[in-house]
């Protein structure tokens, strides 16, 4: 079941990268190339949701089976 919007924790760049265990680049070139998890920016801030870490990690999982 989808987290609920309003206490889904929303992680800040860095945070998502660590989370990942991959380099902040990393990120920045997937959201370019639009192949990594899905991204919002607010203000000057790219922010991700975690379920939609949650969501584009399980994903990869089933692609790599």
């Amino acid at each position: 079941m989808p987290a609920d919007r309003t206490t889904d924790p929303i992680r800040l760049l860095v945070e998502a990268a660590a989370y990942l265990r991959t380099p902040e680049a990393t990120l920045y070139y997937w959201r370019h190339k639009g192949t990594g998890p899905r991204s919002m920016k607010v203000g000057r801030r790219v922010v991700y949701r975690q379920s939609d870490l949650d969501a584009w990690l399980d994903e990869q999982a089933t692609a790599a089976a």
